[in-house]
């Protein structure tokens, strides 16, 4: 690829200029409030990729938000790369912990982004990194260096669990038909050690209510003689791990894959300082299933978590009350071979199975996803591994993920493609916390690299 970073460095100002207009939109999925701002974004998608060169751009309609297609076909005989992203952002929530708002972005240097990083919500998780696609397809057909066809595919629902892109995807095999899908939804072990990912945790996601008497009660005229909602839920979820941290459902861990030393051993090649890892999260202790380091806990191992708990008064001072009900959000992240479906409906069974007499459980499912793991040998990975090479001067090291992208089994599955996973965020990002950010040279660099997979993509197809 001729030219490119002449091209960015002429265009970076207009290239982080037009992230950060995207990103002055708050557009989350998850609160209804945010509607038009959803739908807003959709259109700025769909205006950036006709700007990018793409012939054909469309707003596909679904039963929640807009999917928008953009392709740009230069011969049938080529190979077909489609690009998945999404433009929805997670609730910016709380926003006190934010040190400037986040839909107000903002350029700051940081010691890991001494080049700057830009902060808002959204802006690692997923619209820098989707925008750096938009921006490398403006290069390629800015210049006619575009070797093969493109299309695109940017939802605006993967925060909540990509509830309309299964049917989307399914109704639209043809217009989706593809030799290789890419993302970048994920992050590189460091800024000067490139890695591929090459795994993905699956996701069950469940809310559970636990409900006592009919009203709140008086803690003093009926506590200890009912069953208080609150205490009867913090020791169910207290139950669901032993002293090991090893989950406690029964048959959660059937379909487990346990990985040879070998793997264990290549695994523990990848850069890592535990020191600096507890300093970056101000703690004096890793926490976590025994028997495993924690770089495993986090990618190879399946984890329950409590991600919010309520009930009972939490207002300014004292309420002395017994709550009716009390709620728990949980997610579950689960590694290739468990089935979502398959856990949710163990973690249903169990979780009612331990509740005591005197109160009602009810569990709800929300969403939820398989696990995925692209082979090293695949001619897309190995054209990913090369253009990392060229920009990084480094063979990347692959990785598996912590994280859960749902949809990327459902590619596999349906439209019958590889996904290559080319992130350029790192774990330092604070994606779905406050001060969320990227690295500008993180984001020039994945427009700098993306061109060059379409390059070897499209030459390791011939041969």
């Amino acid at each position: 690829m001729q030219h490119i970073q002449s091209y960015i460095e002429e265009h970076k100002d207009r290239f982080l200029n037009e992230l950060i207009e995207l990103l002055k939109i708050p557009s989350v999925s998850a609160d209804s409030a945010y509607k038009d701002d959803v739908i807003k974004t959709a259109e700025a998608i769909k205006i950036s990729l006709e700007n990018a060169g793409c012939d054909t751009v469309e707003i596909c309609e679904t039963d929640g938000f807009p999917i928008v297609y953009g392709e740009k076909m230069i011969d049938e005989n080529l190979p077909t790369v489609l690009v998945y992203g999404h433009y929805d952002v997670q609730p910016a929530d709380p926003l006190e912990l934010w040190d400037s708002p986040p839909y107000e972005p903002v350029i700051k240097k940081t010691d890991i982004h001494p080049d700057g990083a830009i902060f808002a919500r959204g802006a690692c998780d997923d619209k820098g990194q989707m925008y750096m696609h938009v921006k490398a397809m403006e290069f390629m057909t800015s210049t006619n260096q575009l070797p093969c066809n493109v299309k695109f595919m940017i939802e605006g629902e993967e925060e909540v669990g990509s509830v309309n892109l299964s049917t989307f995807v399914k109704n639209n095999q043809e217009k989706l038909k593809n030799d290789v899908i890419l993302i970048s939804d994920t992050g590189m072990i460091a800024q000067d050690v490139p890695s591929i990912t090459t795994g993905l945790r699956g996701l069950s996601y469940v809310e559970v209510e636990v409900t006592g008497p009919n009203r709140d009660l008086h803690s003093g005229l009926y506590g200890g003689a009912v069953a208080n909602p609150i205490n009867i839920l913090t020791k169910m979820i207290a139950s669901l791990h032993d002293e090991n941290n090893h989950i406690t459902i029964p048959g959660f861990y059937d379909k487990v894959e346990e990985l040879s030393e070998e793997e264990r051993t290549e695994m523990a090649k990848a850069p890592f300082s535990l020191e600096d890892y507890k300093k970056a999260l101000d703690i004096d202790a890793v926490y976590g299933e025994k028997g495993y380091t924690t770089n495993e806990r986090n990618s190879i191992r399946p984890t329950l978590d409590v991600n919010g708990i309520w009930g009972g008064y939490i207002g300014e001072g004292a309420k002395t009350v017994i709550a009716s009900q009390a709620f728990a959000k949980i997610s579950m992240r689960l590694v290739p071979h468990q089935d979502w479906e398959d856990i949710t409906n163990l973690f249903q069974t169990h979780f009612e199975s331990i509740a005591p007499a005197g109160v009602k459980v009810k569990v709800s499912p929300h969403h939820g996803g398989q696990g995925y793991v692209t082979p090293i040998d695949s001619i897309g990975y190995k054209a990913a591994s090369k253009a990392y090479n060229d920009t990084f001067g480094k063979t990347p090291i692959p990785q598996r993920s912590g994280g859960s992208i749902p949809i990327v089994s459902l590619f596999e599955q349906e439209l019958k493609s590889k996904t290559i996973l080319m992130g350029f965020g790192l774990n330092s990002d604070a994606i779905h916390s406050p001060n969320e950010h990227f690295g500008v040279w993180n984001y020039f660099k994945g427009i700098e690299t993306i061109p060059l997979f379409y390059k070897y993509f499209t030459e390791l197809s011939k041969s």
